[in-house]
């Protein structure tokens, strides 16, 4: 956890605890988001619907006062922020921010400094991928009980990007940077309904297939699940999709950088709340950036497996 710098705890000087009331944690959650994160010295930019910055670009900013940021699953207004980012306990986060707002308190604190520098983030550990089970048996196994097609997990699995882990026997899909070498993993359980990214993992690549520069397009899909479940559906060929292993679009971000010959991007995100909205941003943004934009939804079920499943 990250530390709070001393710019602002010495202006937070352990005043006595007090019950705040419900006005004046509302008013705390209330902050201007962009704002609060200007005055700590983020490079805060608006993209589309939303706001974001150059030091976290997997942080959205929706409707100026909630925040959510995709590459941790973590997410919620601006005492949040402070308590997840600058390791502010909740009595300290809602001075700060009452003094930050102009509110008047009991107790006599200064409002906080103007920062030049943000908070510094947490490092990412190293990346090590799991150890490989002598056999892929028990992903294959659950894959085909999905419906997964056995040419669209072999193909994973000779191109390096799917194999059983030794310990759990999880699904691991890997992805690879412009390099080809690995740098994500997203881990899925074989039983029950584990999942989750090896440590270390570079959000900013995720999940993603080989590009074919003679195609000048690329589907977008939430989870490798999905993808392969596209592949079994429409039996395409096996290159220029990416799987976000969540709804954060820096793989998409990347993806283009390193191949710019890139022109239409087709979104086939999940059929529900958070896909929908995902996609209707996505949109706008990369529609603003010269891209021609498609988004295809299963016609049924929440996802691209269920409506594999449905359909078989």
């Amino acid at each position: 956890m990250v530390s709070v710098p001393p710019t602002v705890r010495q202006h937070q000087a352990s005043p006595p605890p007090r019950r705040f009331t419900d006005a004046e944690i509302e008013a705390a959650k209330d902050t201007d988001l962009p704002e609060l994160l200007s005055s700590l010295g983020y490079h805060v930019k608006r993209v589309g619907r939303y706001h974001t910055t150059k030091e976290m670009d997997s942080l959205r900013i929706k409707d100026r006062h909630t925040w959510y940021r995709y590459s941790e699953s973590q997410g919620g207004d601006a005492i949040a922020f402070l308590q997840h980012f600058l390791d502010m306990p909740f009595p300290e986060a809602v001075r700060y921010l009452l003094a930050f707002n102009g509110n008047s308190v009991d107790s006599p604190i200064s409002p906080p400094m103007q920062r030049t520098r943000p908070p510094p983030l947490r490092e990412r550990p190293p990346f090590v991928l799991p150890p490989r089970n002598s056999d892929n048996e028990r992903v294959y196994a659950y894959l085909r009980g999905r419906g997964i097609g056995p040419g669209v997990i072999d193909g994973f699995i000779r191109a390096g990007l799917l194999y059983e882990d030794a310990e759990h026997h999880n699904c691991v899909f890997v992805g690879h940077d412009g390099a080809g070498k690995a740098v994500f993993a997203a881990k899925r359980g074989t039983w029950g309904t584990f999942r989750g990214d090896v440590a270390g993992s570079d959000k900013r690549v995720a999940f993603r297939l080989p590009c074919d520069p003679a195609q000048d397009d690329v589907h977008v899909f939430e989870a490798p699940i999905d993808l392969m479940s596209w592949l079994t559906l429409y039996e395409q060929p096996i290159s220029n999709a990416i799987a976000l292993c969540g709804l954060y679009d820096g793989p998409l971000e990347t993806y283009l950088y390193e191949h710019s010959h890139i022109k239409r991007i087709v979104l086939c995100l999940d059929a529900d709340g958070p896909g929908y909205e995902a996609a209707g941003m996505l949109d706008e943004k990369y529609r603003a950036l010269g891209y021609k934009m498609e988004t295809r939804a299963p016609p049924s079920g929440k996802d691209w497996n269920e409506y594999l499943k449905i359909k078989a």
